[in-house]
């Protein structure tokens, strides 16, 4: 005789199952933590080996007929609350495209991961694209493979970006990029016919360890809790985390260029304080997770950009830095500092772009990828027509490899998609940070008596409570009243570049 589960034991089996694929997952995050900030050369072999074996069992795990099964029932059941009935739909939708996607080809994706990562650490040694090259066309060729499994109806991206950001599509990023290139090149037209403001402070010795202390002073008062996280070294500054209760940061220092460890660990510390953010209670559920790669830029942008290269920001942060460093600073106006900050002018490294090139960086990446996925690009032309993109868009050539086409580690990651969302993200941010402003009232006055809790309070509650409950335009909506608009940007950067180089 059957007897017939109740909702809530059915609802608690499922948890248990995707709370314990999380652990899995995690315990697997642990380990490409280590392998970018501490593993040993010679690990790279066997990491691959144990990363692809974890990868194999939380998908088997998340892909089982009794999972799916499960899945169902649920589905079918009027008695479950909100969060229940959202949790199990979005679970419901990640297993029948979880389905898609054979146990060996997962394990193939997780060993050529390996593979690739290590590929471009020593592409980027020896300077060399060759030593890469291999790896790469072979991760490209499981990107298309991948593609087609999971099917699309027009273009293979379609079906790699919805894994970073649901629901978007060729169509919808080609009319965001469109925008781009039609608006961006004017703003950079009069900046470029402005006289020229001076960066020249942040290119003396900024001895490491000083550097570092200050970082993570910055860190702290934005809210970041190194109780429940870290700061280390790694070659690309990225951020990781295992629960909310354990988010970890990383960052890179160059002693003669202070920009470079500062606004990647302010970027850095928006992504974790995100993580640190959602609702431990819903921990390896939807719920649990961030809304979008979007979303989460939209965090990264916002502190970086909207807050980190603010005037009202260093109002109350400059006197604390010039105490850090007094011999550098002496004689320095905070204005002038500011100003430096915030330099426009067409460069080659992506990660250390101004607001406004930046996109341009993140255009040539994404028709790249498109380009890569449809046969039209070869791997072994990606130098050249990176180059040729580079000039075309920004007037500047790479001189080497390791400032040009090896400068990203996402695709020796297999992220092919991954780029568009730091574009997005950024325009998202400018929305909720003019929200904000709407909403809390002297926000920025009080920013320059150092108080930055305020803000972190007004994301918690408007963004990260919610994980996966809405996608990114829903979420936007029901923040600001409205989906991406690209002129909120628009408006914000001429607004903030007008005043620094005393724009007409």
């Amino acid at each position: 005789m059957n007897i017939k589960k109740n909702s809530s034991d059915l609802y608690t089996e499922y948890k248990d199952i995707t709370q314990k694929a999380a652990d899995i997952n995690n315990a697997s995050a642990v380990l490409g933590w280590d392998q970018e900030v501490y593993m040993p050369a010679k690990g790279f072999e066997m990491r691959g080996r144990q990363l692809a074996t974890l990868a194999s069992i939380a998908h088997e795990m998340l892909t089982t007929d009794s999972y799916g099964a499960l899945l169902h029932e649920l589905s079918s059941r009027a008695d479950l609350d909100e969060k229940q009935k959202a949790n199990v739909a979005l679970s419901l939708e990640d297993f029948e495209k979880n389905r898609k996607l054979p146990g060996s080809f997962v394990e193939a994706m997780a060993q050529q991961t390996s593979k690739s990562f290590n590929a471009w650490i020593q592409s980027r040694k020896e300077n060399k694209f060759s030593v890469y090259q291999t790896e790469l066309g072979k991760m490209i060729d499981l990107k298309k493979q991948q593609a087609d499994l999971y099917g699309y109806d027009k273009h293979p991206y379609d079906a790699l970006v919805d894994d970073y950001e649901r629901g978007a599509t060729v169509t919808l990023l080609d009319s965001v990029f469109d925008k781009v290139k039609a608006e961006l090149p004017a703003l950079l037209g009069k900046i470029e016919k402005a006289t020229q403001v001076s960066d020249a402070v942040f290119s003396q010795h900024y001895p490491r360890q000083t550097q570092w202390d200050f970082s993570e002073e910055v860190l702290r008062k934005m809210g970041y809790d190194f109780e429940a996280g870290r700061q280390d070294l790694s070659e690309h500054p990225f951020t990781t985390s295992f629960a909310p209760s354990d988010v970890r940061v990383t960052t890179r220092v160059n002693e003669n260029d202070y920009a470079s460890l500062l606004w990647s660990s302010i970027h850095e510390g928006g992504h974790a304080l995100y993580e640190q953010g959602l609702p431990e209670d819903e921990y390896g559920l939807p719920l649990g997770a961030a809304a979008s790669l979007a979303v989460h830029e939209s965090q990264s942008r916002l502190w970086e950009n909207c807050v980190g290269r603010g005037a009202h920001f260093w109002k109350y942060f400059y006197p604390v830095l010039q105490s850090y460093f007094p011999e550098q600073l002496k004689g320095v106006q905070m204005l002038d500092f500011y100003k430096g900050m915030n330099k426009v002018q067409p460069s080659l490294i992506r990660t250390e772009a101004d607001e406004i090139t930046y996109h341009f960086h993140v255009l040539i990446r994404y028709e790249i990828e498109k380009g890569l996925l449809t046969g039209d690009t070869k791997v072994a032309d990606l130098p050249a027509v990176w180059n040729g993109m580079y000039d075309k868009y920004l007037g500047v050539s790479a001189k080497d490899d390791v400032t040009g086409v090896l400068q990203d580690v996402h695709w020796s990651h297999g992220m092919l998609g991954y780029f568009p969302t730091y574009s997005l993200g950024s325009f998202y941010a400018a929305q909720y940070y003019e929200q904000a402003k709407k909403d809390i009232s002297g926000l920025e006055a009080n920013m320059e008596k150092g108080e930055f809790s305020e803000l972190l309070q007004w994301l918690r509650k408007h963004i990260h409570q919610y994980g996966r409950q809405y996608t990114s335009e829903e979420l936007c909506k029901r923040v600001t009243g409205k989906g991406l608009d690209f002129e909120v940007f628009m408006n914000y950067a001429n607004n903030k570049y007008k005043s620094i180089y005393e724009l007409k």
